[in-house]
C-alpha cells in the first residue's frame, strides 16, 4: 500500500502559526506593505545615525582609531609642514604613539626618509600590514616609561603623539630626556587640548590611567621647570609652513631642542 505524501503548502497554511501569511492565495494588504516599508526605513535611519546594531557598532569601532582628536592622525596631516620645517632633518625619523604603523607607512612613501615606530600599547589586534612592519623590526612595542632600546642620536627627529598624555609628571621627567637622547636634531610633541577627550583611547591605556589633556601654559611651565629648551626657530618655521599650506593643527604642537644630560 503506497504512502500518501502530504501537501507541504497545506500543512504550512493549516498548522503553522503564521501559515496563513504564506498561503499562495493570500493577498498582502496594501496597508500592511506600507507599514513594513515605513518600519524598515526607520530602522535603517537609526542604524546610519550610529544607533545600536551592526552599523552603529562599526561606527564606534572606527572612532577608536579615527577619532576627531587623535593626534596620531594629526601627525599624518602635518607631514608636509614638518618637511618644510625640518628639511634634511626629516631623513631619519622615529614616531612614538598609538597606531604608529599608520604614520610609519605614510612616511615610508616619502622620498629619502627612513622611519621607525614605537607602539606603547598592546598590538594583538594589529593588521597584516602592521605585523609585517613589526616582523621587519621597523615597528616595535615598548613601554615608554622605560628607556628606549636605541643608542644615543639614533634618529634625526623624534615625533611623539597620543602617548605623553597618559604619563604623570614623574615619568615625564624621565621619558622626555630619553626621547631627546635618541634624537640628534630635536623632538616634536603632538598633544590634545584640554576639554577634548580623545576617542576611546582611555579604554586602552596600558598605563592604567585616563588621558590628561594639559594646557599650553602647563606644558610651558613643565619645560621651564625641567630645563627643557623649546626650539623657537623650528616653531616659527612650522607656523609659517602651516600657514602657506592652509593647514591648521587640531592638536598642540611643541618643538623641543635636542638636549642631553
Amino acid at each position: 500500500m503506497s504512502r500518501r505524501h502530504p501537501n507541504p503548502s497545506r500543512r504550512l497554511s493549516g498548522s503553522a502559526p503564521f501559515g496563513a501569511v504564506f498561503h499562495q492565495k493570500t493577498r498582502v494588504s496594501p496597508l500592511l506593505t506600507a507599514v513594513v516599508l515605513i518600519v524598515g526605513l526607520v530602522l535603517l535611519i537609526n542604524h546610519f545615525q550610529g544607533g545600536a546594531g551592526i552599523l552603529g557598532g562599526r561606527k564606534e569601532a572606527v572612532s577608536k582609531i579615527e577619532g576627531d582628536f587623535s593626534c596620531t592622525l594629526e601627525v599624518q596631516r602635518a607631514i608636509p609642514a614638518l618637511k618644510k620645517t625640518y628639511g634634511d632633518n626629516m631623513r631619519k625619523v622615529l614616531h612614538i604613539g598609538p597606531d604608529t604603523c599608520s604614520v610609519v607607512s605614510k612616511l615610508l612613501r616619502e622620498e629619502e626618509t627612513e622611519v621607525w615606530g614605537v607602539e606603547p600599547y598592546d598590538m594583538e589586534d594589529a593588521d597584516g600590514s602592521c605585523r609585517s612592519l613589526v616582523h621587519r623590526a621597523i615597528v616595535r612595542e615598548a613601554d615608554i616609561k622605560f628607556p628606549l632600546p636605541y643608542r644615543e642620536k639614533s634618529f634625526s627627529l623624534v615625533i611623539v603623539s597620543d602617548a605623553l598624555d597618559y604619563l604623570s609628571p614623574k615619568y615625564l621627567n624621565k621619558t622626555l630626556p630619553d626621547f631627546a637622547r635618541v634624537s640628534a636634531d630635536g623632538v616634536v610633541i603632538f598633544t590634545g587640548y584640554p576639554g577634548k577627550q580623545r576617542a576611546k583611547m582611555t579604554e586602552f591605556s596600558k598605563f592604567g590611567r585616563p588621558a590628561k589633556m594639559r594646557s599650553s601654559a602647563w606644558w610651558t611651565r613643565f619645560f621651564v621647570q625641567t630645563s627643557i629648551e623649546v626650539n623657537e626657530a623650528a616653531a616659527k618655521k612650522f607656523e609659517l609652513a602651516s600657514s602657506s599650506l592652509s593647514y591648521k593643527p587640531n592638536c598642540q604642537v611643541f618643538h623641543l631642542s635636542s638636549y642631553h644630560r
